[in-house]
């Protein structure tokens, strides 16, 4: 018979585990693991909760039973707000969601869209030359998010709005800020509904987003052209079966979603890398010596990512010790067994990512900045549920190939043109939100290299 896992607690608040988990979820985490194993459960009031650690219990969840493990509350709550899509649906609605969006993402549509990625990384470091003159540092953070958010625009809508960033930011950052607090203080954060300031900044900043999506989406049914882009792509689609396609809402809430959550994470990923890349010089030589071998001094191309292996294991490395999704919360639909631990229906499982990249039974000194340990086509990423940034199983996230190309072209094109160095009095550590992001702004000083041409 199953037995329970090693400790079951009732966490009282505000003092105890609870406070400790919400001040520091990140190390209590990490120190429940050595403490207690890969597998801790408690009570929060009626809530059962498991958290799991080991890659095993992840490939159960994931990959082995995951109909026997929904979505969790956070993802529902994504769907009330914003409606059916591929990170909220389920079941039925998601399979269709999924193969009427799959075709966009396919190898010969990432070719058009790898153009798309190097015309807005050139303007980027055509901004960024002036400032190495100068010897301005760059806050990198915003400069990722910045770039991210052109491509996404533009390889989604074949419209930029990054000129547009500081408002388009803004409505960003009034829904990331109702969002953390909804999915961190989910006790003590009143619902949307209640007048509050923050709750009103939301939902203006949801009402406005999802007018501008409508609007190019109205606009491009009148127009009846294909612009080559993914929202061409979804308007196209028709399911096999039906032979139906996405209303207008459907699209746009596919759409609101590809642009919030392929910004998002791809920026904070890229935004380690280079605190990764800044703070370990034989590293960052070792990437820069792959690129010089690559391109010398031409201009990249799609067919160059093949060519850009240890570029790629930069970040995969990065995103092994800063996973964008440090966490994720499934709701288990029927009693199951895990690691000879009982699961009861009815409880909520966290996996995270954060913990489980650095468990010292699959990882090697799990806290060293290491990207050799991913150049091993055998090695490389561990056993299955060992390594999940882009999460795993039938709800791996449809973008996977599309970020790892656009994070690939930026990080080889900047280093073909800058070396970079960590700004002084800098003390950077994760912070987890929404995505894990660096405990404060991260500025990097530019030296430009030998110039290629554009």
């Amino acid at each position: 018979m199953a037995r329970a896992p090693g400790i079951t607690e009732l966490f009282s608040w505000p003092d105890g585990h609870l406070r400790t988990l919400l001040r520091d979820p990140l190390g209590f985490h990490l120190r429940a693991r050595e403490r207690f194993g890969d597998v801790l459960r408690f009570r929060i009031g009626p809530v059962l909760i498991h958290f799991l650690y080991h890659p095993d219990h992840v490939r159960r969840v994931l990959y082995d039973n995951p109909k026997n493990y929904l979505r969790g509350w956070h993802y529902r709550l994504v769907g009330r707000l914003f409606g059916d899509n591929l990170v909220a649906s389920e079941g039925a609605v998601w399979l269709r969601q999924r193969r009427l969006a799959h075709p966009a993402f396919l190898r010969q549509r990432l070719a058009g869209y790898a153009n798309v990625m190097v015309d807005a990384t050139s303007q980027l470091l055509s901004r960024w030359g002036v400032d190495a003159v100068a010897g301005k540092a760059v806050e990198i953070g915003p400069e990722m998010s910045r770039l991210a958010l052109a491509i996404a625009s533009r390889t989604l809508f074949d419209r930029d709005v990054s000129h547009e960033a500081d408002r388009v930011g803004k409505m960003f950052s009034d829904v990331g800020r109702y969002l953390e607090a909804r999915f961190n203080r989910p006790f003590t954060t009143l619902p949307s509904w209640v007048p509050t300031a923050t709750n009103r900044r939301f939902k203006q900043a949801v009402g406005t987003l999802n007018e501008l999506v409508l609007a190019l989406i109205r606009e491009r049914r009148a127009e009846g052209r294909d612009h080559g882009d993914l929202l061409s792509m979804l308007m196209q689609a028709r399911d096999e079966e039906t032979g139906e396609s996405m209303t207008d809402d459907q699209l746009r809430s596919e759409s609101l979603t590809f642009l919030i959550a392929g910004h998002e994470t791809s920026a904070t990923a890229l935004t380690w890398t280079w605190y990764l890349l800044a703070t370990h010089a034989s590293i960052l030589h070792w990437a820069r010596t792959e690129v010089e071998r690559v391109l010398g001094k031409r201009v990249l191309t799609f067919a160059d990512v093949a060519h850009l292996n240890t570029t790629r294991t930069v970040i995969e490395e990065s995103m092994r010790l800063y996973p964008p999704i440090w966490a994720l919360v499934r709701h288990v639909v029927a009693d199951d067994e895990i690691g000879g631990f009982h699961i009861p229906r009815g409880s909520m499982i966290v996996l995270v990512p954060f913990v489980t990249h650095r468990h010292p039974g699959v990882w090697p000194e799990p806290d060293k900045f290491d990207p050799e340990r991913f150049a091993s086509a055998q090695n490389a990423q561990g056993p299955k549920g060992a390594y999940f940034p882009f999460l795993g199983g039938p709800h791996q996230c449809i973008g996977n190939e599309f970020a790892m190309i656009e994070m690939q072209l930026i990080v080889a094109m900047v280093l073909q043109h800058f070396d970079l160095e960590l700004g002084p009095d800098q003390a950077i550590v994760p912070r987890p939100s929404i995505t894990l992001r660096p405990s404060g702004p991260l500025r990097l000083i530019l030296k430009q290299m030998n110039c290629p041409a554009q």
